[in-house]
Order: C-alpha cells, then sequence, then structure tokens
C-alpha cells in the first residue's frame, strides 16, 4: 500500500509517521489551500460579472451616443 507522503523544506516525510500535532497542521494547510481555491473561484466569477456589467454599460452608454 502506497502511504501518504508530504514534501516539506525539501524533505519527503511519510504523513503518519508525523507527530499528532504535524499531522495537524497538514490537515489546517490543506483546509486553507482549499479555502483559497474557493476564494479564488469566487473571485473568477465577480470578475467575469463585472465584465458582464462593464460590457452592458457599453451597450447603454453608445444608446446616448446614438441619439445625439
Amino acid at each position: 500500500m502506497d502511504k501518504s507522503k508530504l514534501t516539506f523544506d525539501g524533505k519527503e516525510y511519510t504523513i503518519e509517521d508525523l507527530s499528532e500535532g504535524a499531522k495537524q497542521q497538514v490537515l489546517n494547510i490543506q483546509f486553507v489551500d482549499e479555502r483559497i481555491q474557493q476564494i479564488n473561484n469566487e473571485l473568477a466569477i465577480a470578475d467575469t460579472a463585472r465584465i458582464g456589467y462593464s460590457r452592458a454599460i457599453k451597450n447603454e452608454v453608445s444608446k446616448i451616443d446614438d441619439q445625439k
């Protein structure tokens, strides 16, 4: 059975051989990494929406310019 490995500061460790404190820190890092990914996904959604709103403004402004 392949054991999970962790590479830290250029050294490889088997996770099951780590202390309980180190295992908890690995879990903390995994949680934070997942949260960062979630925030990045939310940022991408917000950025896409912003682009759409900007296009809508451009469309509305062009209607005013066409009336002049």
